[in-house]
């Protein structure tokens, strides 16, 4: 008739839930009762996450201590748990339990009075009951004021308290419960006045219960007395059952069996019983034949005249739904007077706060631990966290670490002055390399402008035009076109440009050779030569670039990785042995115009050229050597910065030592510029 006891562990398991407390003392008494309840809630507690700050065997009803070693041991032993840090206690054990607490904390810790038992609060099982009897009258109850109770459910039938109220002992009977327990209640003596001992005073018959205080005697119904109440009524129903079933089939030896019923008859039609009592509750019993209810969550009031008051503040049901299974309404409980109905902590460690990661403690319970801020690139956004979070790839944690903060997409724009300046000088420079063809084509019947090889000199300027102009395809958000066209638009544009700086070089090269007498240099001369030097390695290159976008090409991709607060909006390579590979070929076609050009420094003036490709090829060769080392350690749109310069730091340099000393000499020494000069300087 009384519920699973699991279930009122389950209930005080979600009451210290719900007000957080973690670190709990056990009292059990030391008995097999108690050690079922210990074997039982301490698993339950450790699932939760809640752990035993200790766990005290009391005593069993009935032993009395003294002076011993032992006593004194257990003193010190129970003094030390109460001044612990927990402040939640749970203890198990029945009436005698409370009595025991009572009598040896008057007896054996009066000294320790204002310490031990403040700021605690006392949370005890249906199986104790605070009463107050003749011996524990006198003690100061103050020690459980606010003491969370868990009482077995009950309810007040029709008519109880008229019962009550008219319950009063037969006078002319001399034995019985009710005359001992009416003489002890209100201190008085039903003996006739010729039996009546010196001191006491006779009952009057005008005494009633419901004058009592309350803890003396409740008027309301006990847990306890509902189950008996419901017990009673559930085999009545049984017994009505039983009958009604044999009325149908055995109606003429009905008497006579009923003679013999025995107890275990009943088995079958007590687990079909399903009836409504007088207090408007259903009865019923579930399939293992127990009766499923609940229990009631009471808070324990003690008045300054020592008594005291049973105030119902929740409940626990497990019939009820999922989460709907623990009541409490805290806002009419009444806890001990110094809280200020503020509860305390009852927990081992302050909670971690957002931002923050438990760490255990050496050789102590999980539930104590020390507080760590999360690493770098984690966060928590709940307290108590065992462990920091990852943000989602494209968040990263807050300062205070609390929290994830959605990435910015970055890229070398326009607006930015990084990405302006670049663009700026980009456009400069595609300006002077255009007025610099112009000029060129303006002048092109000059010697100087002849001697060189216009078509080669044309190509030359319009593929450095071109470089120029690709360094804006790196500019901006990149995309799938842009992607694809970067690399391979560079590569073979610059391929061109060292081809043609090549072609130049050769044609230097063969026309001082075709002045030597008897020299047949002079059939190779022409453009056909230059068309092959200049095209052949520029089609080399983009075949290997064809191959490039065939097999892996380039893809706009996000790079979420590399920084903390930004994604990268980049082009992912697809390939980078083929990208090195474009890179590495434009290498060696320089390396050549550079050696050639190097070997070709000391022709004669009138048609060396050689001289200025050495150094524009030296500053190309340089900085692309530098390119590599410096665009694998950046990252973002640096690396793209660091390209775009490469770019036009090559490219200035070509185009500056190539053609700025003929510039000079068109526009601003033209006398030198004229076909009798270049004879003389040949004489010479």
């Amino acid at each position: 008739m009384v519920s699973d006891e699991v279930h009122e562990y389950m209930g005080i398991i979600y009451f210290l839930q719900h007000f957080g407390w973690t670190w709990v003392g056990l009292f059990a008494v030391d008995d097999d009762s108690g050690a079922y309840f210990l074997k039982t809630v301490e698993p339950l507690l450790s699932k939760v996450g809640i752990c035993p700050a200790f766990t005290l065997r009391l005593p069993r009803q009935g032993r009395i201590f003294g002076d011993s070693e032992k006593d004194v041991r257990f003193g010190d032993t129970f003094v030390s748990c109460m001044n612990s840090t927990a402040r939640a206690f749970v203890t198990y054990g029945d009436i005698m339990t409370i009595m025991w607490l009572l009598t040896f904390k008057y007896y054996f810790l009066s000294d320790y009075m204002d310490i031990t038992f403040f700021g605690k609060v006392w949370i005890m099982t249906a199986q104790m009951e605070l009463i107050v009897t003749g011996v524990t009258r006198r003690f100061d109850l103050e020690m459980f004021q606010g003491t969370i109770s868990f009482a077995i459910h009950s309810n007040e039938p029709q008519g109880f308290q008229t019962y009550v109220q008219n319950r009063k002992p037969d006078w002319r009977q001399r034995d019985g419960f009710l005359k001992d327990f009416w003489e002890q209640v209100f201190e008085c003596s039903i003996l006739n006045s010729q039996e009546l001992i010196d001191g006491d005073k006779i009952c009057t018959e005008e005494e009633k219960l419901e004058n009592l205080p309350s803890s003396v005697f409740e008027m309301s119904m006990s847990g306890h007395s509902y189950s008996i109440y419901n017990a009673v009524y559930a085999v009545a129903n049984a017994l009505h059952a039983m009958d009604s079933s044999r009325a149908k089939h055995r109606v003429m030896v009905e008497s006579k069996r009923r003679k013999h019923l025995q107890p275990w008859q009943l088995h079958s039609f007590l687990q079909g019983t399903l009836f409504n009592n007088s207090a408007g509750e259903t009865v019923s019993f579930n399939d293992k034949g127990v009766l499923v209810t609940g229990f009631d969550i009471m808070n324990l009031v003690i008045f300054p005249n020592n008594s005291f008051l049973k105030i119902k503040v929740g409940k626990v049901d497990p019939n009820a739904l999922e989460g709907k299974q623990f009541i409490i309404d805290e806002d009419i409980a009444e806890w001990r007077r110094n809280f200020n109905q503020v509860l305390p902590l009852s927990v081992c460690s302050d909670s971690c706060h957002l931002g923050y990661q438990k760490r255990k403690r050496e050789g102590e319970t999980f539930c104590c631990f020390d507080c760590d801020p999360c690493p770098e690139g984690k966060f928590s956004n709940l307290i108590n966290m065992v462990e920091c979070f990852n943000c989602p790839n494209d968040q990263y944690p807050s300062k205070s670490k609390d929290s994830c903060i959605l990435k910015v997409i970055t890229f070398l724009s326009y607006e930015e002055p990084l990405g302006l300046s670049l663009a700026s000088v980009t456009v400069s420079f595609s300006l002077v390399t255009a007025l610099v063809l112009g000029t060129f084509i303006k002048h092109r019947d000059t010697p100087i402008v002849k001697a060189n090889n216009r078509d080669l000199t044309y190509t030359l300027l319009i593929s450095l035009l071109l470089c120029f102009l690709c360094s804006l395809l790196f500019l901006g958000q990149p995309s799938t076109v842009t992607c694809l066209l970067r690399q391979s638009t560079f590569g073979i544009i610059f391929s061109v440009v060292v081809s043609c700086v090549l072609a130049k070089t050769i044609t230097v090269v063969l026309a001082f050779m075709s002045t030597k007498p008897g020299s047949n240099m002079r059939s190779w001369m022409g453009k056909r030569l230059s068309v092959s030097i200049v095209l052949s390695p520029s089609l080399i290159q983009a075949g290997i670039c064809m191959v490039w976008l065939g097999t892996s090409p380039p893809f706009s991709n996000l790079d979420m990785q590399s920084f903390t607060e930004q994604i990268v909006a980049e082009c992912n390579e697809g390939s980078a042995i083929m990208f090195y590979c474009v890179l590495g070929y434009m290498g060696l076609l320089s390396i050549i115009s550079f050696i050639v050009a190097f070997l070709a420094r000391k022709l004669p003036d009138t048609f060396n050229e050689a001289k200025f490709i050495t150094f524009s090829m030296l500053i190309f060769c340089s900085v692309w050597l530098l390119f590599v080392p410096t665009y694998l350690s950046t990252k973002g749109k640096h690396m793209v910065a660091v390209e775009i310069f490469s770019i036009l730091a090559s490219s200035a340099g070509l185009l500056a030592c190539i053609f700025f000393p003929k510039c000079y000499i068109i526009l601003l020494r033209p006398e030198l510029n004229s076909k009798e000069n270049l004879v003389r300087r040949k004489k010479e």
